[in-house]
């Protein structure tokens, strides 16, 4: 029978080097796009603190955020979601149809919370990960706003901002999807 040997990855030889590499690909990303004019933020996980930094970003929103999402189970997101909504920030959601079907979602607290959820049922899967803040901000990457992606999953999250152009992309892309989907009521049923 194979029996899997332990490996500790930290003692890999070329692990400096991994490293090494990473590190001037990433310096070269954020300086190429700080010489385009945007601002950027990079996260990684697990425990890369990227929920931490959507929560702060939310909190900072001053008058709209549009969210897509694939998988919405985070709470701290969520909460941070309801805050906002109480402090009149204009809030909603398109979500993917797995989240009506799923054990646990955020769709029924945040519908509860009085955000409106809507259902993009027209593709196989709405796979994307989403927040657009003030129609100034993007948030985006692999990052599920999930407890598994900040705590166990290989992920990235990446925050631009001042990327106007870049924004007005994923506002029209968010108002086309939000043009096929359908507002899902309090029982948590498309309309």
């Amino acid at each position: 029978m194979y029996q899997r040997k332990a490996y500790n990855f930290n003692q890999h030889p070329t692990r400096k080097t991994i490293v090494s590499y990473w590190t001037i690909f990433i310096i070269f990303q954020v300086t190429l796009t700080f010489a385009c004019g945007a601002d950027v933020e990079v996260y990684f996980s697990p425990n890369g603190g990227a929920t931490d930094a959507v929560v702060a970003e939310i909190n900072h929103a001053q008058h709209e955020i549009l969210i897509q999402a694939y998988t919405f189970t985070s709470v701290p997101i969520a909460s941070a979601l309801m805050t906002a909504k109480t402090r009149g920030i204009k809030v909603e959601t398109i979500l993917d149809k797995s989240n009506i079907k799923q054990g646990y979602s955020s769709m029924t607290f945040l519908e509860n919370a009085g955000i409106p959820v809507y259902i993009d049922d027209h593709v196989k899967i709405a796979h994307s990960k989403i927040m657009i803040i003030d129609g100034k901000e993007i948030i985006t990457g692999s990052f599920n706003f999930t407890m598994s992606a900040e705590c166990h999953n290989a992920e990235n999250l990446v925050i631009l901002k001042n990327d106007l152009p870049l924004v007005s992309k994923y506002i029209a892309n968010y108002r086309w999807r939000l043009s096929l989907s359908h507002q899902v009521n309090q029982l948590g049923q498309g309309e």
